[in-house]
């Protein structure tokens, strides 16, 4: 499909716009003063960029399915591979396989290349080594694949494009929002199973954001699988059990 290579492409085209980003961060810096230096810090662009990447990917996951459903393909594939669930677990196997590589690409080269910018300036949430954020990158590339799982077994279950993009936008973003406005202290309960903050508790880093962060990592890596599991199971008993 066309939108495969353009919704990929969109993906990666914010690991240059996080460099831009990062440029004009040191360009602002080098003119400050000392004393307003210290409150200046830029928010990790590795993980903004991870973030929309999920996005980008979870559309694919889509597309990937409703695509045939929209043009009727569908019943050709069901033809020639009677095993439904042997139809969706290929379809996943392959969207997973796009989504990893690309959200890895994406989360490790935007903080390779933002922090070549930055260099040596001591910006805040930009002075940690890369074995330190390496674990959170890694997460950060995998959300990535989960998301874009999470689109491939929401689009089965609702067979639509328009209203499979517009649930994915709901939980990628506007959710997560509704989260951190709810009272104390159901907005960091809450917050720590949204797919955005998962990456950080998994690499046990502090963060300031609508995200909670009371989870362990072994427990948010288990919320972020969930994430592509749970639709994925639940699109494998709706296409075995209903007409093309």
């Amino acid at each position: 499909m066309r939108s495969a290579y353009w919704t990929v492409a969109v993906a990666v085209a914010f690991v240059p716009l996080s460099v831009l980003l990062a440029m004009q961060a040191a360009h602002i810096w080098d003119g400050l003063s000392a004393e307003r230096r210290e409150g200046f810090g830029l928010a990790s662009l590795a993980d903004l960029a991870a973030w929309a990447a999920a996005l980008c990917l979870g559309v694919l996951g889509v597309l990937s399915v409703t695509s045939e459903y929209r043009t009727g393909m569908i019943r050709v594939t069901l033809a020639a591979v009677p095993a439904r669930r042997t139809v969706l677990a290929a379809k996943a196997a392959v969207v997973a396989a796009v989504a990893l590589a690309a959200g890895e690409a994406v989360a490790f080269t935007t903080f390779l290349a933002t922090r070549g910018v930055i260099g040596d300036r001591p910006i805040s949430g930009y002075t940690s080594a890369f074995g330190d954020e390496a674990v959170e990158l890694a997460a950060a590339g995998a959300s990535v694949a989960a998301f874009a799982l999470f689109g491939v077994g929401l689009a089965f279950v609702l067979r639509s494009t328009a209203g499979s993009i517009v649930s994915l936008a709901l939980v990628w973003h506007v959710v997560p929002v509704m989260v951190g406005n709810l009272p104390a202290p159901w907005n960091d309960r809450i917050g720590s199973f949204m797919l955005g903050g998962l990456p950080a508790q998994i690499g046990r880093k502090d963060q300031n954001s609508i995200y909670g962060e009371l989870l362990p990592p072994g427990a948010a890596a288990l919320v972020l699988l969930a994430y592509a599991v749970v639709p994925l199971a639940a699109a494998a008993i709706v296409l075995t059990r209903r007409d093309a």
